[in-house]
């Protein structure tokens, strides 16, 4: 259901938008004021995407505002989503670039959730390629079914990422054997474990940034990838099966959607619930214009950024299947994500390549 929402690339990025009931009146707004993209990370490529944006989409939207980019990292992008729903100003001066794991923190019932992914106003999605499991060439498993017969160490950072997630639903639903070691600095102590032999597999990694990080691994077949996460096999390598056609049911195959639904957003862009029609309208079709500009293309294939854009509709359309998902798939899905097996990561190597807990200040 899912892979029908993404399909058409940038074909009809501007369709189904609400008509601009006066362009003078748009760009009245506009013109001389300052719109801030906020980014629901500290850095990395979403900041520079959305740096990217900003510094083209002024020439699209009526009145050519100034375009500022402000981080707005913490909570796993839950901080900025409730920012964008609760404080920032409904008139369109705001739009974010949020994680694509919100409307899944919704479903999951999530701490902190103070939004409803359903009443935002989405502006459309850069997209992002699929998540790989990536297993190291010397643990001896090439396939999902070798998965299922041999134990594999993994790596693991946060007990919420998909470096943890997606071993935990395998194991419960497919049968196969990852034990995770939990609690890695990041995931780029991951792959220097997978380096040392420390590890042997990360999961949720993204073909591209691996790509862009790692091309030795692929041309020499360091790693090889069981399966991918998705609902494009487009997005991935060739011959690599997608999660969603693992399921050896229809229950199975629903949970397998609901979590690859957040490879299928992509990098989601939002507006505030509340923004007048005109304005929206105007913003999506900026949106769409910026990701088709050739200038923005250019950028993209300079730094090696992955692209499949999404329009405003489309990924409206997946965020509508995602929270409506029954509660009995929901149930089931929470059950499989339930932690078992695991090793502490300070007991695995050495506690440097491990996260440290924060001290809390005592109060006076």
């Amino acid at each position: 259901m899912i892979a029908r929402m993404i399909t058409g690339g940038l074909a009809g990025l501007a369709m189904g938008l609400t008509p601009l009931a006066s362009k003078a009146e748009v760009a009245g707004f506009y013109k001389g004021k300052v719109v801030t993209v906020i980014v629901s990370t500290g850095g990395g490529t979403y900041t520079l995407v959305a740096r990217t944006i900003a510094r083209h989409m002024p020439r699209y939207l009526p009145g050519a505002p100034t375009m500022i980019v402000k981080n707005m990292p913490g909570a796993g992008h839950v901080r900025a989503t409730n920012f964008m729903y609760n404080r920032a100003p409904q008139d369109g001066s705001y739009f974010a670039s949020i994680g694509n794991s919100i409307p899944l923190h919704q479903v999951l019932g999530r701490k902190g959730v103070r939004y409803d992914a359903l009443k935002f106003n989405w502006l459309g999605s850069t997209g992002i390629t699929n998540l790989m499991t990536a297993v190291w060439h010397k643990a001896g498993v090439k396939t999902i079914d070798d998965a299922k017969n041999k134990e594999v160490i993994s790596g693991g950072t946060g007990a919420g990422s998909g470096t943890v997630i997606y071993p935990m639903i395998m194991n419960k639903l497919l049968g196969t054997r990852f034990r995770v070691v939990i609690g890695y600095r990041s995931a780029s102590n991951i792959d220097l474990a997978m380096e040392r032999g420390e590890v042997f597999a990360r999961s949720g990694y993204s073909y591209g940034s691996l790509a862009r990080r790692h091309p030795d691994w692929i041309k020499t077949n360091k790693v090889f990838f069981p399966v991918q996460v998705g609902v494009d096999p487009a997005r991935g390598p060739k011959g690599v099966p997608l999660l969603i056609d693992l399921a050896k049911n229809k229950d199975q195959r629903k949970i397998f959607e609901l979590f690859s639904g957040t490879v299928a957003l992509g990098r989601p862009y939002l507006t505030t619930p509340g923004v007048p029609a005109d304005r929206l309208a105007a913003l999506r079709k900026a949106f769409a214009a910026t990701l088709a500009d050739k200038a923005f293309l250019a950028a993209q294939k300079k730094r090696k950024f992955d692209l499949f854009p999404a329009t405003a509709d489309q990924v409206a359309a997946i965020v509508a299947a995602m929270i409506n998902t029954p509660a009995g798939i929901v149930k089931m899905a929470k059950a499989a994500m339930v932690r078992s097996n695991t090793i502490k990561c300070k007991s695995h190597t050495l506690a440097k390549n491990c996260k440290s807990k924060k001290k809390r200040k005592k109060k006076k």
